[in-house]
């Protein structure tokens, strides 16, 4: 008898459709035949399937059985098909009534050797796949579902073993739909970390607030012990909540990459990534044989934090050069290529020299000029390009520290940037982007328009501190927001000023 359930697979972010078909009762030895470009995870489901029935008190096949993971020329991976092909086995079989319910669902989970089920990776992506397919919904395990739930449109159900998915597609269990699931909004306390907390580094945190007004990158050079690190944790308390469609991409990357229902909560923030130093390309920017998100796209509408930026290899460095710019990411392997988002804040921080002292007052600098030249060419002049914002991070004095008073609050800022990025949203509403760091020549052209005399400020400014032509239009995107925050309609004399300051790196004799 043939049975064929619903099912998906995951290509990169996004889910493909998947049949699953099982055929019992062949003539010939009663063994199992697994088809369809299955990986190892896949083919050992056989173990875990024949266990979870014998647990939940079905029997295994005693024919020969065929189960084909429909379209052939799409390469199967992980535990996911586990359900689908327990609930396959049981209705060719004749252990469950068939019910048009099989054809209503996509059905995606592990199996553990009871019969209980685990969460998969994908269940955002299988909920959407559900909806763009015209179906009425998908069963998944019960994390997983939760997710999947923000998918409006369609019934999720969540189920806890195979007996319960196999009575409720028999129509003999009732389960209600997860629906109305919302994810809470995130605020400062939600992250543990405040900026009121910071003491000093008054234009460091001022610079940062720019960044995350306008999206803008940035860069932070400063000697060890100068809060680079500690401020720039503290990012995502003073972002705004992404909006439902920016949290759905969030998650659908996260959930592909099987973090989101690790989580305790789904608080709909804004992600915060923070990879080490010794990361490959391929952790970086995302792959593998069957390929997957990287850390540039599961800081996708968050922050990126690359601390010692010089101490990350180079190529590493260099691929982030056409995603930064693109908001995107193509990576093409053998087993086919996906396209991943990555649109996000670059944060980066490094020492001034090796030692981490030139300049400092809390230490003397042993490095050579051609050691400080060697290490700050690490950073190439392309990737600097993308930065808009440089800022220097001094150390401060015992003393300093001792009488500093605290800041302002994460609440406090993130209400002016807030304010930003509403002017920023109505202002681009007919645009493709919504940020001034996104503001295209023509855009510029439209929206940062100087005077003559601001003008004048410029090119001298440019040709005295022998800034390159990069930086014209960086300069004028972060005055841009200056003007934003302040607020301003046009930009000014001192919001102009102000951005030039921002140029520290971008002098070409910097290296």
């Amino acid at each position: 008898m043939l049975a064929t359930i619903k099912s998906a697979a995951l290509q990169g972010i996004h889910a493909v459709s998947v049949l699953v078909e099982v055929n019992a009762g062949e003539s010939g030895d009663p063994r199992l035949i697994m088809v369809g470009l299955p990986d190892a995870a896949v083919k050992e489901s056989d173990d875990r399937v024949f266990s979870a029935l014998a647990n939940s008190g079905f029997r295994k096949p005693q024919t020969r059985t065929t189960i084909n993971l429909a379209p052939g020329d799409l390469r199967k991976e992980g535990p996911m098909y586990d359900l689908p092909i327990a609930l396959g086995i049981l209705e060719s079989t004749g252990q469950m009534t068939p019910h048009d319910r099989f054809d209503r669902y996509v059905i995606a989970g592990e199996l553990s050797l009871s019969g209980a089920t685990r969460p998969v990776r994908g269940g955002l992506a299988f909920a959407l796949d559900a909806k763009a397919r015209g179906l009425k919904g998908a069963i998944l395990p019960i994390k997983s579902a939760q997710e999947a739930a923000l998918v409006s449109g369609i019934e999720i159900y969540g189920v806890k073993s195979l007996d319960e998915a196999k009575r409720f597609l028999e129509g003999d269990f009732d389960l209600e739909p997860m629906k109305g699931y919302h994810a809470k909004e995130a605020n400062s306390y939600t992250y543990g970390l405040d900026f009121e907390d910071v003491k000093g580094q008054a234009q460091f945190r001022r610079a940062i607030e720019v960044a995350v007004a306008g999206g803008h990158n940035l860069l932070a050079i400063g000697p060890p012990g100068s809060g680079k690190s500690m401020i720039a944790k503290r990012i995502p308390s003073i972002m705004t909540t992404p909006t439902l469609e920016e949290y759905l991409e969030i998650l659908q990357v996260q959930s592909a990459a099987g973090l989101s229902h690790q989580w305790d909560s789904l608080d709909r923030r804004r992600p915060f990534r923070s990879p080490h130093h010794t990361i490959s390309d391929v952790g970086l920017l995302g792959g593998g044989t069957i390929p997957g998100p990287g850390e540039i796209s599961l800081a996708h509408n968050g922050v990126l934090f690359m601390d010692e930026l010089p101490e990350f290899k180079r190529s590493a460095l260099e691929v982030m050069r056409q995603p930064m710019e693109d908001g995107c990411v193509t990576i093409s392997r053998s087993a086919g290529k996906v396209t991943l988002p990555c649109n996000f804040m670059l944060v980066a921080a490094m020492n001034p020299c090796p030692c981490g002292y030139l300049g400092s007052k809390q230490g003397d600098c042993a490095c050579s000029p051609t050691q400080i030249q060697r290490y700050r060419s690490r950073v190439s002049g392309p990737l600097l390009d993308r930065i808009d914002i440089h800022i220097e991070a001094p150390a401060l004095s015992i003393e300093e520290l001792r009488t500093a008073k605290k800041g302002e609050s994460s609440q406090t800022i993130r209400k002016r940037i807030h304010e930003a990025r509403d002017i920023q949203k109505v202002r681009y509403a007919k645009d493709a982007f919504s940020a001034n760091a996104n503001l295209t020549e023509s855009a510029i052209e439209r929206n940062c328009s100087i005077t003559s005399e601001m003008g004048a400020l410029l090119q001298n400014a440019m040709e005295s501190l022998r800034l390159s032509a990069r930086a014209y239009n960086r300069i004028l995107k972060v005055a841009r927001t200056i003007a934003d925050l302040e607020p301003s309609s046009d930009i000014k004399m001192h919001h102009l000023t102000e951005a030039i300051q921002y140029r520290s790196l971008d002098r070409k004799t910097r290296m």
